[in-house]
């Protein structure tokens, strides 16, 4: 069996040699697009052999198969010029008026996509390298899926694009606590680079999917937004590596909608979602919400916006940033999402969840939509043992979640887990962020009287330790 993983590798070497790829970030937009394209290639192939009627969106002259799949094919000046005259420009603009959905998603993935590479000599030896991974063979494809992970991985260090990049463990055990199933409307308002989308397509395939009408189902409930060009063309890919054959992700800035558009045939079952927080919206983005709910804070309005997709008796997991607090817009969001949502369970991560991209602490909240909240369940994830901080080498990993999972069937307040009434946190300007009891007794505040009487108490004891020293020292 080929090793993909070096030829992955190999790809990365050779790319630094051209003077035309800058940085990680470009790269992976690099490789993103060529990937992309040879995956749908592959796919056309595939398609083609079961319909004989099927037609490929993409020209003929455009198609993988004749400019870069001959390894002694075009090469140098000849297939640089023909990447940037007439490929990227030619998918830029297909034509989608017969509605094919996925010449429209081809179109929307070459939209925002550039070619970086300077010398058409190494892009070769990069296409032949690429040429060598069959995307039609499932063992080439499910080892190429695990790859494909540590590229969208790399995008944590790689400068803006970290956001779009959820860890595994935290995809996948929101999703099995969700537990979507077949049938139901699965949501990603902010998909990033579909982490959260394939999780639940995998939580769904083993335990529903029989046949083909089940994918059909399976493709047609699965539903994802993403508004930046790199992570809308990754998350295409990855449903398409996921046996996906048209991904329902749609290239809009989902903040951007009339609050009052959302109606009932718009609404879902499921809603998974790592929405970006710390950023601003898009310009007049909040002028499409109620008065009461306008901010510029992204978090915030997505949260909004979650719990208007929602249908009654919905649920969702997501991920919200610390501290859920503040008064004012934020406030009133709150007081909305409690009074609509039953919020059972709040997850308090730690700091570095998200490291390097971001050191902020982070929650995952659980909820139902149409009854509202009674009393929010907490628990503190602690860092494994030896462990000062999550990094890159070091992730978080799913395992250290199964003390929870246990827990979350059969509930009691522990060390790490407590229980709060709506009543105190309506009292609390419905603050959502509730230190753990136990941390809290630790860590009071003491009186001057108590703080002299324990240095007193202390000093006590360090005489008495002395002593004790000196008799020891004086018998040996």
């Amino acid at each position: 069996m080929k090793n993909i993983g070096n030829i992955i590798d190999s790809l990365r070497k050779k790319m630094r040699k051209d003077p035309g790829v800058s940085g990680d970030a470009q790269r992976i937009e690099q490789l993103g697009w060529m990937i992309s394209l040879k995956i749908l290639d592959d796919k056309d192939k595939e398609i083609e052999l079961i319909n004989d009627k099927y037609v490929s969106p993409i020209p003929k002259k455009l198609q993988w198969r004749n400019w870069a799949a001959d390894d002694e094919g075009m090469t140098g000046d000849e297939l640089k010029n023909f990447i940037d005259d007439k490929l990227i420009s030619g998918l830029k603009n297909l034509d989608v008026s017969s509605g094919n959905k996925r010449a429209l998603i081809i179109r929307e993935i070459f939209e925002g996509t550039n070619n970086y590479m300077k010398n058409g000599i190494v892009i070769r030896q990069v296409l032949n390298k690429l040429n060598q991974i069959d995307f039609n063979t499932s063992e080439d494809r499910h080892v190429f899926g695990d790859i494909y992970e540590t590229i969208l991985k790399d995008l944590q260090s790689a400068g803006d694009y970290g956001e779009f990049y959820t860890p595994r463990a935290l995809t996948e055990f929101i999703t099995e606590m969700i537990n979507p199933r077949l049938g139901e409307a699965v949501l990603d308002p902010s998909c990033g680079t579909g982490g959260f989308l394939t999780s639940a397509i995998e939580n769904i395939r083993k335990q529903d999917v029989k046949g083909v009408e089940d994918l059909k189902t399976l493709e047609r409930t699965i539903h994802g937004m993403e508004l930046k060009p790199l992570p809308f063309m990754l998350s295409v890919t990855n449903l398409i590596l996921h046996d996906i054959e048209v991904p329902n992700i749609d290239y809009v800035d989902s903040l951007n909608r009339e609050y009052t558009s959302i109606g009932q045939k718009d609404k879902v079952d499921v809603i998974l979602a790592n929405p970006p927080f710390g950023a601003s919206v898009t310009d007049g983005a909040e002028t499409n919400y109620p008065q009461n709910f306008r901010t510029t804070e992204s978090a915030d309005l997505f949260l909004v916006l979650m719990v208007r997709y929602l249908k009654d008796g919905g649920r969702a997991g997501i991920i919200l940033p610390d501290p859920l607090a503040g008064g004012g817009v934020k406030q009133r969001i709150r007081q909305h999402f409690l009074e609509s949502c039953n919020l059972h369970t709040i997850v308090k991560l730690p700091n570095s969840v998200f490291q390097p991209y971001a050191g902020s602490a982070t929650n995952m909240l659980f909820f139902e939509k149409g009854k509202p909240t009674k009393e929010v369940w907490y628990w503190e994830h602690k860092l494994p043992e030896g462990v000062k901080a999550y990094s890159k080498t070091k992730p978080i990993k799913k395992s250290e979640f199964t003390g929870l999972a246990k827990w979350w069937r059969k509930r009691k307040e522990n060390d790490q887990a407590w229980k709060v009434s709506i009543d105190t946190i309506i009292a609390n300007e419905y603050s959502l962020d509730i230190k753990n009891p136990c941390a809290q007794e630790l860590e009071r505040e003491y009186s001057s009287k108590e703080l002299v009487k324990m240095l007193h108490d202390s000093f006590h004891k360090s005489d008495e330790l002395l002593e004790k020293l000196r008799v020891e020292m004086k018998n040996d």
